[in-house]
């Protein structure tokens, strides 16, 4: 465990950011694997949508869990997306992230939104950082905080707070989704952790992102929607009759592989 969260906390480089790409079920994160991804997170809102229920609603503890225990084979540094710990107990949060961590999790993004749209008080997710980096130091938690994505007034006093106190409690990281882009380069200076952003179709790059001094830049939920998108452009071509470009479609065969490729595991 000790080894490969070393490995992880070493990835975040600020002003070299690395990609993090967001897998949903065995198969996403495999196929990452098998292209070269050292590091994969897990997107809440694809991991509940597979299942049928809602994203941030504390609704997917076992999901999350039972992916983790589905992918820990890979030879990939697994980061998880936890919500907001599924539980307002500091306790529980930190059972939960550290049954995580004996599956050979390196990571998780704990968030401080609220299914009714609200932010938590920061002095509850500041106990929550500081109960899970207490059972599990070693373990890289990315404090998330939703300020722009909520619609706080003054979102960025609220998320350079926010920054400041979730990193006094430990975390190793800041993950500010929705921060605009001129604002990124002030968190980044200003976080005093390792800054996470989304990546933005259209948007920055991973260099100029890493000029802004971003050392983290995860994909979240848009490859799981991407692959959605797909399925009904195929789907929809067909039923109307027309022909269209295919993206690039892994063969049946390789996807096939990918299930036994990594049956060996991968040494912890």
């Amino acid at each position: 465990m000790h080894d490969r969260a070393a490995a992880f906390r070493a990835l975040h480089r600020p002003g070299r950011p690395f990609l993090l790409p967001n897998a949903w079920d065995h198969a996403s994160a495999a196929a990452l694997a098998a292209h070269g991804y050292p590091a994969i997170g897990t997107t809440s809102l694809g991991v509940a949508a597979a299942g049928g229920k809602p994203d941030a609603a504390g609704a997917i503890r076992a999901e999350t869990l039972d992916l983790a225990r589905r992918l820990r084979d890979l030879p990939v540094l697994l980061t998880v997306d936890v919500e907001s710990g599924f539980s307002d107990d500091p306790a529980a949060v930190a059972d939960y992230v550290a049954e995580l961590a004996t599956l050979g999790v390196v990571g998780v993004n704990l968030e401080d939104g609220r299914a009714d749209g609200s932010l938590a008080p920061p002095e509850l997710a500041v106990t929550k950082i500081a109960a899970v980096k207490d059972a599990v130091p070693a373990l890289f938690v990315n404090a998330r905080t939703d300020a722009w994505w909520l619609g706080v007034p003054e979102p960025r006093h609220e998320a350079l707070a926010r920054a400041r106190a979730y990193g006094e409690a430990g975390a190793d990281g800041l993950f500010v989704p929705g921060a605009p882009d001129d604002t990124v380069g002030l968190l980044a200076a200003e976080a005093g952790r390792p800054l996470n952003v989304l990546h933005r179709p259209g948007g920055p790059s991973l260099a100029e992102l890493g000029r802004l001094g971003v050392a983290r830049v995860s994909t979240g939920s848009l490859l799981f929607r991407t692959a959605l998108g797909a399925a009904l452009d195929i789907a929809d071509a067909a039923r109307a009759g027309r022909d269209t470009g295919l993206p690039a479609v892994p063969s049946y065969g390789w996807v096939q592989q990918l299930t036994g490729r990594f049956a060996t595991g991968w040494p912890r």
